[in-house]
Formats: C-alpha cells, sequence, structure tokens
C-alpha cells in the first residue's frame, strides 16, 4: 500500500499519508478501510472510493485519518454545499447526496439492531426529512481573537483540530446567524474584553434571536453601548453569561421567554439555556409521528420519560387521558409546569427524578401505565426498561439519538422483557452530519 511521509523545510514530520480502498461506513458515516491489516477509519470517503488519506490518530488496533485525494470517486459523492467544509469540523457528510446520506444513517441503525439485538428484518418507516440549509437554531458557536489572523474567529472547530476554522459564514445555521459570521466577529472585535468571549449560544425561535455571549470579564459601560446597538440594528436579543446558566441576563431590560409552535396547538416556552431541539421542522414532524403511532384517547395513561420540557408530553397530553413527564432537571420541570400552565392543560403531572438511580419509592413509578414515550440522553435508557414490566405498558415508543444504545436497549426489550420490535426509522435531524437520530415501536 503506497504511502509517504510529508516533511517541512525543517525535516520535521507534519503527517503520514497512505492510499486505500474503501470497504464500509462505519456506524459515525467515515468510511472504513484496512491497511497493513489495520482497520483504519477515514473521515470524508465513501464506500468503493480509491483516496489518499492523511493519518490523524495511530493506536494498536486502529487508525484514523482524513481524506486527502479522492482517485476514483463514487457514484453518490457531490460537491460540498459550503466553501468552508474542508476546513469546519461544523458537518461531515456534505460530500455525500440528501439522499443517500439518508440511506447510510438507515444503514447504519439497520446494522446496529443486526450486530448489537440481533434483529434483523426490521420494518422501516420512511425517513422523516427537511430542509438541508438554514436548518439549526441551537448552535453554540465558539469565540477566539486571534491577533495573527487580524480578526476574532466565530464558528465551529477544524476538522480533526481543538482550534477554531476560520470561516465567513455557516450553510446549516439558520441565516439570522449563519450569515451574520463576519458580523459577529466584527461585533466581539469591538469589545474591550474580546479575548474573554470564548462562546456564543444561539437559539433561535419562531420570530426572535436568542445570543447569549458568554463573559469571563465584567463587560464595560462602552461594551455595553456597542451590543445594545447591535441589538437594535440586527434585531436580535442580547444576554450576557458569566458563570453558570442561572447568571444569563439580558443586556437590555426584561426579555420574554423564546416559544415556538408544536403539533396540537400547543406552544413551547422557553429560555435561552434550555434545551430544545435544533431542528425545528424535523422536531415537529418526529411529533406527528409519534401521536400517530401512539393513537391516543381518553382512555390511555401515558408515561413520558426524559420529557424535559414536555415537547412530547404537551402535544400527548391534547389528547390522552392523562400523561405523566418525567425528567432528571429540576429547572426544566418547573418550565414544563409552567408550559402546561399556559397551554391550560390540566391532565398532565411533571416529577423531578433521576432516570439513572433508583425510582422505586417515587409515587409516579407505582403506578400503571398502558403507553409509554423514552426519549433518553447519548448514554440511552437501559436503568429504567425493568420498570416497564410494573407499569404493564402495552406499546412503548423510544426516541434516540445514539443508535447503539438504542440497539442495546431493543435487546432488552425485546430478549428480556418480551416485546416485540414493531417498526423503526431515521430522522434528520442534523443534516450533513453522521449523526442519526432514530424512533422505534415495540409492542407486547
Amino acid at each position: 500500500m503506497a504511502r509517504r511521509r510529508s516533511r517541512n523545510r525543517g525535516g520535521k514530520l507534519v503527517h503520514e499519508t497512505a492510499n486505500a480502498t474503501i470497504e464500509s461506513l462505519a456506524h459515525d458515516g467515515r468510511g472504513v478501510a484496512h491497511v497493513d491489516s489495520k482497520a483504519v477509519f477515514i473521515s470524508g470517503a465513501l464506500i468503493g472510493e480509491d483516496v489518499e488519506f492523511k493519518y490523524i490518530k495511530k493506536k494498536k488496533d486502529y487508525a484514523e485519518g482524513q481524506v486527502t485525494q479522492v482517485f476514483k470517486a463514487a457514484a453518490e459523492r457531490v460537491e460540498p454545499g459550503c466553501q468552508h467544509y474542508d476546513i469546519c469540523g461544523g458537518c461531515s457528510f456534505q460530500h455525500m447526496a440528501p439522499e443517500q446520506q439518508i440511506l447510510a444513517k438507515q444503514t447504519i441503525l439497520v446494522e446496529q439492531f443486526k450486530s448489537i439485538a440481533k434483529l434483523e428484518d426490521v420494518e422501516l418507516w420512511p425517513a422523516l426529512t427537511g430542509p438541508h440549509w438554514g436548518y439549526r437554531h441551537r448552535a453554540r458557536l465558539g469565540v477566539k481573537d486571534v491577533p495573527k489572523k487580524g480578526r476574532v474567529l466565530v464558528g465551529f472547530r477544524e476538522k480533526a483540530s481543538p482550534y477554531l476554522a476560520e470561516i465567513e459564514q455557516c450553510e446549516v445555521l439558520h441565516p439570522a446567524v449563519g450569515k451574520r459570521l463576519m458580523a459577529l466577529s466584527n461585533l466581539v472585535g469591538e469589545l474591550s474584553i474580546k479575548d474573554k468571549v470564548p462562546q456564543i449560544e444561539v437559539s433561535i425561535c419562531d420570530n426572535r434571536t436568542a445570543l447569549v455571549f458568554r463573559v469571563l470579564e465584567p463587560l464595560t459601560d462602552a461594551d455595553l453601548q456597542v451590543l445594545r446597538a447591535f441589538e437594535l440594528s440586527a434585531d436580535v436579543d442580547i444576554y450576557s453569561q458569566s458563570k453558570g446558566p442561572d447568571t444569563i441576563a439580558p443586556i437590555s431590560g426584561a426579555k420574554a421567554p423564546l416559544s415556538y409552535q408544536l403539533p396540537n396547538d400547543v406552544t413551547l416556552y422557553f429560555e435561552p439555556s434550555d434545551f430544545v431541539q435544533v431542528n425545528v421542522d424535523i422536531n415537529r414532524s418526529m411529533i406527528h409521528r409519534a401521536l400517530e403511532t401512539l393513537n391516543l384517547n381518553e382512555n390511555d395513561q401515558v408515561l413520558d420519560l426524559f420529557c424535559g420540557l414536555g415537547n412530547f408530553t404537551l402535544p400527548m397530553a391534547r389528547v390522552a387521558g392523562h400523561v405523566t413527564g418525567v425528567e432528571g432537571s429540576e429547572e426544566l420541570i418547573a418550565r414544563a409546569k409552567m408550559n402546561a400552565d399556559k397551554n391550560g392543560l390540566t391532565n398532565v403531572d411533571f416529577y423531578a427524578t433521576n432516570l439513572m438511580g433508583d425510582i422505586a419509592d417515587q409515587a409516579w413509578a407505582k403506578k400503571s401505565y398502558n403507553k409509554v414515550l423514552i426519549d433518553p440522553p447519548r448514554l440511552g435508557a437501559k436503568e429504567v426498561l425493568p420498570w416497564l414490566k410494573k407499569w404493564n405498558a402495552q406499546q412503548v415508543l423510544y426516541i434516540s439519538c445514539n443508535p447503539s444504545t438504542l440497539a442495546r436497549d431493543a435487546a432488552i426489550l425485546v430478549n428480556e422483557l418480551g416485546y416485540s420490535l414493531k417498526k423503526a426509522g431515521v430522522m434528520d435531524m442534523f443534516p450533513h452530519t453522521s449523526h442519526v437520530e432514530s424512533i422505534a415501536l415495540f409492542e407486547k
């Protein structure tokens, strides 16, 4: 296998390159090849391609690399839609046509079910898809003053690097922010503490844009004047954050909560730092699918685990007899209760409970529920699954942001708890990335 080492003029090793043929895709979307009998996971490569790559990392049993040249391209390879794709680490799939991205994610989901849960011939829902560009309504943008470049960088890290990429705009961010990265760069550059602003958190709702500036030193009066002028001219709401989330405060007076519409005539209210889904369009489609699948009526007692602000809980409460939402964060539960009140929903209860711990003494855990929705973090929900027997749940709808832990939990549901996997599918929450959001229905 051809390989070479690149050196700078001083003779120091810069990187080692090699050639490879891509055999398959890993669960994170990277191409898999073998060089000297060692598996190499190569970013930016597609199945069947002959490529040159540079090594990023070498371990005893495997290596990681990044494509530097494509000798034979796959049919699904396309020209990336962003001029910064080669350097910015915010996206990893722009070199693949959107319809092929979906097929790749479906393949990853099916293979995880097969290899981890030993489940084959899984019936698939049609994938939920939406806009491929400008879809991100939430983001944490890194900020770094770099005197050598003569400006403040605002954006995401470089591919396989801790450094911020030098970009001028982002095609996947909502245009309210994605087209304004240079304006934000110039704005931070005017501040007296431009080297003490490490992050801007972005939150875009139906009719407002909130920007939370993380500051490591207090803003001066002159800084506040600069920020307030930008706030007015750009029609955004600016907040400062000196420490934890409880220190987030608007720079120019009280602001109403952010909000956006959900199915079943529900308005979800949230604060700039609250967790809400990045992709509003797919989130709405996902809730519609959950409602259609569970087919709720006044006889249903529903349990919503890892409920957050009530993203699923509140739309379900419009049609179910009663819904109980459980979440680990007391702050999120407080806002979920506020959301229920604002939407006039009285058939819903919320509880703050650590779902990774012992829940035996929880009053809500001692009740029965015929339908359960689970939307856990990447670690999955294995700790709480044994309780499904006691709850006598006939249907379990599992929303997942990690196909590996979904497959692990599917094995528990099917092989230990007596459920059948009826249907599963992917939801394109993060186009142009390898992130796989999925949904699966289990029934007794």
